[in-house]
């Protein structure tokens, strides 16, 4: 580790999973965070390895098949994690095992229990563990955050998320999408499962999850669901998400409105072009929803959350989505699919995280 008091060094990290998403890592997520440095690259996959090496044009000596050999190797203090869900605990703890920060991709894990085991060694072990939920990281979100902590609409009735978007054109079979697991609730909804537990400050008590995909549908699992969450407190939110939407297409994060005693809340953001398509509206009593002035972020994003795990790595506060509080979007998580498939309510697990 480096000497306590080199706080200006940048932190090395080695790059676990260079498939699809991993190389936009490498393109657009990393490179703008001047705290890190990349010092090696591990794929299992021997192919998207070379590929990636060719890319990147880096040397046979970084390029590594074994997270393991890979720390030996090379001098590093931490991990990124952009490997399939499947991998991402087993390789948070060989990480972890040999003297590693982690930061790894969402969804953290299938399931809390999963989950538990890599949150469980990092604290053990002293060491820095994040999950990157990089929708909490743009100007809207968190002015929406603000705004009802700050009880800018006063008590919150409910609360409604859409979710609308066209990813159908690729030819059944080819598409990797068509077979992710739970496709809508794990690679999409954690998103927003997310932002909910983030904005309103509350945990998930319970979730009813109605799988609505048509006939035609070529993903292997739900790509579309109605859901209806309950909250702390008896708050609830409903929740509507398709993949395999023709209505006008969200923004990633969605079209959300916040309901309340004295107003509404609407927010929509994290467009194809970042930051620029945020847009948080405020209407109070009655009267039509004006635009909220949002800050000026220096880095959002991926970005944003790969430099708070830098700053913790160095003895900084610890990031806003450790391990341990990012156990509470898993539990949504986990009991919306166990809803989609039971066809009941399901109970979300108490895991004693934090939302904020």
């Amino acid at each position: 580790m480096v000497d306590a008091d080199s706080t200006q060094d940048k932190v090395r990290i080695i790059h676990v999973g260079l498939g699809g998403w991993g190389g936009d890592w490498e393109k657009n997520a990393i490179p703008p965070v001047t705290e890190v440095e990349r010092v090696a690259i591990v794929d299992a996959h021997e192919p998207t390895l070379r590929a990636a090496q060719k890319t990147l044009g880096l040397p046979d000596e970084v390029c590594f098949t074994s997270l393991t050999e890979a720390a030996k190797a090379v001098p590093a203090e931490g991990v990124v994690v952009t490997a399939p869900m499947t991998f991402h605990v087993p390789v948070a703890l060989e990480a972890l095992d040999a003297g590693l920060h982690v930061l790894v991709e969402k969804p953290f894990a299938g399931t809390v229990a999963e989950a538990r085991t890599a949150v469980e060694r990092a604290e053990e072990l002293g060491l820095v563990l994040q999950v990157s939920q990089n929708y909490r990281f743009y100007p809207g979100a968190q002015t929406a955050r603000r705004l009802i902590a700050e009880g800018a609409v006063g008590d919150l009735s409910v609360v409604h998320v859409d979710f609308r978007r066209w990813d159908h054109d690729e030819p059944a079979g080819t598409y990797r999408h068509y077979q992710f697991p739970h496709p809508l609730i794990y690679d999409m909804a954690i998103h927003h499962f997310d932002l909910l537990r983030m904005t309103t400050g509350r945990e998930a008590v319970s979730v009813y999850a109605k799988v609505t995909d048509p006939p035609w549908s070529r993903y292997t699992e739900e790509a579309s669901a109605v859901l209806v969450v309950e909250l702390e407190g008896g708050l609830v939110c409903s929740y509507r998400g398709s993949w395999v939407s023709r209505a006008p297409q969200t923004a990633w994060d969605g079209e959300w409105v916040f309901d309340g005693a004295d107003g509404y809340l609407t927010l929509t953001g994290r467009g194809d072009d970042g930051p620029a398509d945020d847009e948080v509206r405020l209407g109070l009593r009655g009267r039509a929803a004006e635009p909220v002035e949002l800050p000026t972020m220096e880095l959002w994003g991926r970005s944003a959350g790969l430099r708070q795990f830098a700053r913790a790595v160095r003895g900084g506060a610890a990031p806003d989505v450790t391990g341990r509080s990012n156990l509470g979007s898993v539990a949504l998580m986990e009991a919306a699919a166990r809803s989609a498939a039971s066809g009941r309510v399901e109970q979300v697990e108490r895991t004693g995280g934090t939302s904020a």
